[in-house]
């Protein structure tokens, strides 16, 4: 009796965090992202899953992303090797990369980058580009309308998290780095 209450609960825990979408395999990694522009008003922050593994060049795959862009709740990743409506073909592929490999830095977002839905019913495609000038962009389509307003863009991997929950109330300002501060 005693081992079938044991059992029972620990059912009861797994499908509990399963259904909270707070656990992830052992073999997943979580960081911690953000993005902003303050001159376009753009603030999106959240949790991105990956694969353990980087590839040859550092990268890892995203398979999972939460958080919240200003103010609506992000739905779910973007389908790796499609691209978010309307910004046909570039196709995103959903990699991500420690700002610094091997000793050497690098960006953290491929040319192609990750692209996400919020509960607004609006898309969004985060990349690197080294075009003049080179850096950190955001494509999106808000009222038909074509964006690319540079952002700056960081996203830290977070040893050892087991959540990858996020409040969706969350500030995401309380995610920037110390060094940034809102232009008033």
């Amino acid at each position: 009796m005693k081992n079938l209450a044991l059992l029972s609960g620990t059912a009861l825990a797994i499908i509990s965090g399963l259904g909270l979408g707070i656990m992830q395999s052992a073999s997943a990694l979580s960081w911690d992202w953000n993005y902003y522009d303050s001159g376009a008003g753009i603030d999106a922050c959240g949790t991105f899953t990956t694969g353990d593994t980087s590839n040859s060049s550092g990268f890892y795959q995203i398979t999972g992303i939460t958080g919240i862009r200003n103010g609506e709740i992000i739905n779910g990743l973007q389908p790796t090797g499609t691209a978010i409506p309307g910004n046909e073909p570039f196709n995103v592929d959903n990699l991500i990369s420690p700002s610094i490999v091997k000793g050497v830095p690098q960006a953290q977002l491929t040319d192609n980058g990750f692209g996400y839905s919020t509960s607004g019913g609006h898309y969004y495609n985060p990349f690197f580009t080294i075009s003049s000038p080179a850096g950190y962009y955001e494509v999106s389509f808000p009222n038909q309308q074509y964006s690319q307003p540079p952002i700056t863009f960081y996203a830290i991997p977070m040893p050892g998290r087991s959540d990858i929950f996020i409040n969706s109330r969350l500030k995401c300002d309380q995610h920037k780095p110390l060094h940034h501060k809102k232009k008033e």
